[in-house]
């Protein structure tokens, strides 16, 4: 029997809709072949829809402890919101604006057969504005071929659940009909693995509203033969041999605070930097998902619009190919600041950008093994903090078979110290040695302001002192940034050594690697010192010493 569209059905739907991209998430991994043959779509698409779920979980949790109930406004705008703030991905972005296109109609209804079709068409068309350069054959003419047939079914005993399920049809048929509006699919002879996971989402909504479970999995391969020349596997395996396209080398994406004017020049420089773009939200609050070849500048850019957060960088490892081949070894590495997730991803790493006060959960680590795509990868928590949560998610790797070396670095400088002597080539103990080594090597100091009055090792602080931290306790306390810092060298060079690092963050003042390393020139002969931007996040002042 049918069941009308409301905050219970909200709620079934995303149990559904998680289900089912459960049970499709490896098939369609296996055909993404655009706009980046990653192999990680059905992933992405199950890490946004559990976002959108426990949001609306939170949703009613919140109301049962009010003693009220939850309206379908409450449980689509949680699920929308849910989405953006967990959206993964190309395609997870652009179902989080699917999902928002939805609320802004469902909202302001009762759930009606008609408000269903307005919020499908909206919900269409919200992706082709948040879409920098549309591209049909994708999950936008799957979202468009869904609102069709939603106006098609039209009439009186029509209602929500003749519509859904009339929506679900349409999407289905038009995926089917992707490979023969984009190249890259026909020649892969699949389709296209952001509209395969439409079609499970918009299956689960027509199940919930129908109470009937629809029929087989969708298809996924091209119902055309596959072309003899391709040199493509019809399973959507790209070869090296033409069937993967080149691009950008880094994935950035970013929650972003700012408004509608500073966004409307985010995109335009964005556009210029890469491809792939989409930014969607609105109320302030923006998901941005890029491909770039300077990751920094993506990360930057943000910056001047707004305020950036949970930033996360994808390294696709040069040209970008179908299931990226997993590397022998790669380097998974925690960094306060934007810059030095830039950093770090240019040489190879998978940086997992952190904000002062929120440190990343095991779950968040994880997921950048999976991204690493390497059967070996050492692990820099760069916070002595961490180590109970990386040794955490160390453990859950190891039990999807890839090998993790939980490298001790207590300071994004040790973990610098740790990267510029990773070898690959090496044997993984020789790496994991050297590699520990190195940071074990270099002392680490941070530059930080004393927010209250407060005992410390080096006596009494007040609030507004710059207070000098060498290993992690404090030994200096000043009154400027750049005696302090002065103060804090002379003391970490009086036992030796051949290397200063110091990490700038978006608050020091001007001047200052300039002034330190012209101290470090005068006081101590033969210690070279490199300078590296934090960005925001990062403190004042890292100081490592090797």
């Amino acid at each position: 029997m049918p069941y009308p569209l409301d905050a219970a059905a909200v709620r079934s739907w995303c149990g559904l809709a998680l289900e089912a991209l459960g049970r499709e998430r490896e098939r369609i991994d296996a055909i993404n072949v655009y706009p980046v043959a990653d192999g990680d779509t059905g992933t992405n698409l199950y890490l946004t829809l559990e976002s959108a779920a426990r949001a609306v979980e939170a949703a009613f949790d919140g109301h049962a402890s009010a003693g009220t109930a939850p309206r379908l406004a409450d449980a689509i705008g949680a699920m929308a919101h849910g989405a953006l703030i967990g959206a993964r991905g190309n395609s997870g972005t652009i179902v989080a604006q699917l999902l928002r296109g939805m609320t802004e109609v469902l909202a302001a209804t009762d759930g009606s057969a008609d408000a269903l079709r307005r919020a499908l068409r909206r919900a269409a068309a919200s992706t082709y504005e948040a879409v920098a350069h549309p591209v049909e054959g994708t999950v936008l003419t799957v979202a468009t071929a869904a609102a069709d047939a939603a106006e098609r079914a039209a009439g009186e005993d029509a209602g929500a659940a003749e519509v859904a399920r009339a929506a679900h049809e349409g999407a289905r048929t038009a995926l089917q009909a992707t490979p023969g509006q984009l190249a890259v699919l026909g020649r892969a002879g699949v389709v296209d693995a952001g509209g395969c996971g439409l079609v499970a989402l918009l299956g689960a909504l027509a199940d919930v509203l129908s109470g009937e479970v629809s029929a087989a999995p969708v298809a996924v391969r091209a119902d055309a033969p596959l072309p003899e020349a391709a040199g493509c596997e019809v399973a959507g395996r790209v070869t090296a041999n033409g069937c993967g396209d080149h691009g950008p080398a880094f994935e950035v994406i970013y929650l972003l605070e700012a408004d509608d004017t500073a966004v409307a020049r985010l995109r335009a420089r964005l556009d210029g930097l890469g491809d792939s773009l989409v930014v969607v939200g609105g109320d302030g609050l923006w998901n941005v998902h890029v491909h770039v070849d300077d990751a920094g500048a993506a990360v930057e850019a943000g910056i001047e619009a707004g305020r950036p957060y949970r930033i996360r960088i994808t390294h696709f490892g040069g040209a970008r190919t179908k299931e990226p081949a997993m590397t022998a070894r790669g380097v998974v590495t925690v960094v306060p600041g934007a810059g030095l997730a830039g950093l770090c991803a240019q040489a190879g790493a998978t940086p997992v950008p952190v904000r002062p006060g929120e440190p990343p959960a095991s779950g968040e680590l994880v997921q950048a093994i999976r991204q690493a795509h390497a059967r070996e990868v050492m692990l820099l928590p760069n916070d002595h903090d961490l180590r109970h949560t990386a040794a955490a998610a160390a453990e859950q790797a190891r039990t999807e078979g890839v090998r993790v070396a939980l490298i001790p670095t207590r300071s994004a400088v040790q973990g610098l110290a740790a990267l510029a002597v990773h070898e690959p080539g090496r044997s993984f103990d020789e790496d994991v040695v050297a590699m520990t080594a190195a940071a074990g090597a270099t002392r680490y100091a941070e530059l930080a302001l004393a927010e209250r009055q407060s005992w410390t090792m080096a006596g009494v602080c007040q609030a507004g002192d710059v207070l000098g931290l060498i290993d992690g306790d404090v030994a200096v306390i000043g009154s400027d940034l750049t005696g302090t810092a002065m103060t804090v060298l002379d003391r970490m060079l009086s036992a030796g050594g051949e290397m200063v690092t110091l990490v700038l963050g978006a608050e020091a003042p001007d001047g200052l690697a300039e002034r330190l390393a012209g101290h470090v020139r005068e006081r101590h002969l033969a210690v070279d010192t490199v300078v590296y931007d934090g960005g925001q996040y990062a403190a004042p002042l890292l100081i490592g010493v090797e």
